[in-house]
């Protein structure tokens, strides 16, 4: 029998040996050497990530002026990961994660070179970039899923609730620094050089990958066939009623709450009468507020009664979201946003915890690839949705309708499941 190897019964060269001393105990994960390593080039890469996505939505709506366009390409970006997550689940469980991320972050890189070439070379075609965010969508679905199972090789199970805050924390630094340059290159450079540098960030990411040292992972998976390793993933998530109500919940974030951050540069046109400045600032503010929550989660040194802290998020959120959109006051809509990030990432950070801190190590992959499909998967309707209503009835319009249905699911699983809000 093959020996199964997972991040708790690692060598002890590769954890607790490598360790900076005198942390506090809220950013114990950065005392091993893998996860500083990941963590740094990570948070270089993101804030490239958040540069192109605040360039990708102003170039396209610079060329079309259509909210419906803005939706059609956050679902040509999105589509990829509903149909091929849970592929993406079954291989970070079968290969070498590290390698296949490499794999992965060097094919984006790519793209965000290509689409910059294009931008300057003045070829480029609203199809060109329906084309591009479909590619980088297939890359995602494969990347996600790999990406957030391999941290618990880097720092082991009692750290991993730590690690997957301070991830969450330089996630949304990103918000924060990429919306802010790529407002200022926006408006002197052009959108291609956002491209280019966000294509540059990745070398970064994949350096730190290389020089990440963790030993070879065996696992039962490989001894059974691909479909029979999906069929136990989701037979594990069919038979678990709470991890089944905070997927299910994901789902309905990502269908009818996330896409406010897609119809943001027509909001920002329509609604609240500003330009590119405008919409960068929107879009920072959401990052500060997400940034300030991040960062309280990962101070804690133990999160507990994570179930209520996710409740109050749940039904938290959707009101701020009804909140904002009803809003056409620039101030009082950066402070909205604030809320809105802070308790979005409240309850995505928490729900992600509980999930991996509570599946099996061999099943991590499929079942957090399932998390992927619900929450970025499920964007490509909801991007498709809201820009349908947002054509006709207007981008705030939009906004309300979808904050107005998270509101009612988390009322629901308030009291359909009563054992979510009742995990520790």
């Amino acid at each position: 029998m093959k020996r199964t190897f997972t991040a708790h019964t690692l060598p002890l060269s590769t954890t607790k040996s490598r360790q900076w001393l005198g942390l506090p105990a809220g950013y114990a994960a950065l005392r091993h050497r893998n996860f500083r390593l990941y963590w740094f080039g990570q948070m270089i890469s993101l804030a490239g990530t958040w540069m192109q996505t605040v360039a990708q939505g102003w170039l396209v709506y610079q060329l079309t002026r259509s909210p419906f366009a803005l939706g059609l390409v956050g679902m040509a970006a999105s589509l990829p990961i509903l149909f091929f997550s849970l592929f993406g689940g079954v291989l970070a469980d079968r290969l070498d994660r590290r390698k296949l991320l490499i794999t992965t972050q060097s094919l984006a890189m790519f793209e965000a070179f290509i689409m910059a070439w294009l931008i300057w070379s003045g070829r480029i075609q609203i199809w060109q970039i329906y084309a591009l965010a479909f590619g980088l969508g297939m890359i995602y679905a494969l990347d996600s899923p790999a990406r957030q199972a391999f941290v618990v090789e880097l720092v082991g199970r009692e750290d991993l609730p730590n690690a997957i805050a301070l991830n969450a924390t330089i996630f949304n630094l990103a918000r924060v620094v990429g919306p802010a340059v790529a407002a200022a290159l926006l408006a002197t450079v052009g959108v291609a050089s956002a491209y280019f540098i966000n294509g540059l960030t990745f070398i970064a990411v994949i350096v730190m990958l290389i020089a990440i040292q963790v030993p070879a992972r065996m696992t039962s998976a490989t001894q059974r066939s691909m479909l029979d390793n999906l069929r136990e993933g989701l037979a594990y998530i069919r038979t678990d009623p709470p991890t089944m109500a905070l997927i299910g919940m994901v789902a309905i974030v990502g269908l009818f709450g996330l896409p406010y951050s897609t119809l943001m540069p027509a909001f920002a046109d329509r609604a609240l009468h500003t330009g590119v400045q405008g919409y960068g600032a929107l879009l920072m503010a959401s990052g500060i507020g997400a940034l300030i929550s991040a960062f309280s989660l990962a101070s804690l040194s133990s999160l507990r009664h994570k179930g209520k802290l996710l409740t109050v998020g749940d039904l938290i959120f959707p009101v701020m979201l009804v909140a904002f959109s009803l809003t056409r006051s620039m101030p009082l809509a950066l402070g909205l946003l604030v809320l809105v990030g802070g308790f979005l990432v409240m309850r995505a950070t928490i729900s992600n915890i509980l999930l991996q801190t509570t599946v099996p190590d061999e099943l991590r992959g499929r079942v957090m690839s399932v998390y992927t499909m619900m929450f970025l998967g499920m964007t490509p309707f909801g991007s498709f949705q809201a820009g349908v209503v947002a054509e006709h009835f207007g981008a705030p319009a939009a906004i309300l309708i979808g904050g107005l249905i998270v509101w009612s699911a988390a009322v629901f699983i308030f009291i359909r499941f009563p054992r979510v809000r009742r995990l520790p």
